[in-house]
């Protein structure tokens, strides 16, 4: 009875090594599918420098990169250091930028968020994810962006096209979007997880929209597990 045992417990502590390896072949797959169709994938928001990035990444929460960028567009050739916020004031600021949702808590976050770099960290950017995190406006998804394309790490930030896309089609089980980074960051190997949400993000919006999901056309379609594709 115990050699039974053994043999059982050894086969299912196999079997599941087989599925992760066969998980893991999948979705290497997926992410390569997808990038030989979005090529040299990147971040869609325009900007100088590394403060003006983040200012860009934090305006572009709940808001399209269409409209930070036209809002960025204006504001990026009188910002360019945290001083320059601090000089224009967050009337003018409001004013500039109140064309993007949330735009009132936006502009008074960037402010706070300047105003601590000066005191803080002399007008640079901290590099640590948590210093990130405490600063106003910077949540996880923004802090897993800079991280991703300023500092060169693997970090796969969530927004609503990343969240979508991975529950949707099976890479997630999650309701929101830290779990969902946090699942992803486990699962998705190593090579693909510096470009595995400009990925994400560009199938979105392109393809595996939120209303009218282009399935016929998807080029992932095979590992889909989304029950309504057509």
């Amino acid at each position: 009875m115990a050699g039974w045992t053994k043999t059982r417990n050894l086969f299912y502590e196999k079997y599941s090594e087989l599925l992760v390896t066969l998980r893991k072949l999948s979705i290497n797959s997926l992410f390569l599918k997808l990038s030989k169709t979005y090529k040299k994938p990147k971040t869609e928001l325009n900007y100088i420098n590394n403060f003006t990035f983040l200012i860009a990444v934090v305006l572009s929460a709940q808001s399209t990169d269409v409209s930070v960028n036209k809002t960025t567009s204006k504001l990026f050739k009188l910002v360019k250091q945290p001083k320059d916020i601090i000089k224009l004031g967050e009337y003018q600021l409001r004013q500039i930028i109140k064309t993007i949702g949330l735009y009132n808590s936006k502009s008074k976050n960037i402010i706070s968020l300047s105003k601590i770099l000066i005191d803080k960290y002399n007008s640079k950017i901290p590099k640590d994810f948590n210093e990130l995190l405490a600063l106003p406006g910077v949540g996880k998804k923004t802090a897993s962006v800079y991280q991703n394309v300023i500092l060169n790490k693997p970090k796969i930030a969530v927004d609503t096209h990343v969240f979508r896309v991975s529950n949707r089609i099976g890479l997630a089980a999650e309701k929101t979007t830290d779990k969902t980074q946090e699942a992803l960051e486990k699962i998705v190997p190593i090579k693909w997880k510096k470009k595995a949400h400009h990925l994400l993000i560009l199938h979105g919006r392109r393809t595996c929209k939120a209303r009218r999901p282009l399935c016929r056309s998807c080029i992932i379609f095979s590992f889909c597990g989304y029950q309504k594709k057509i």
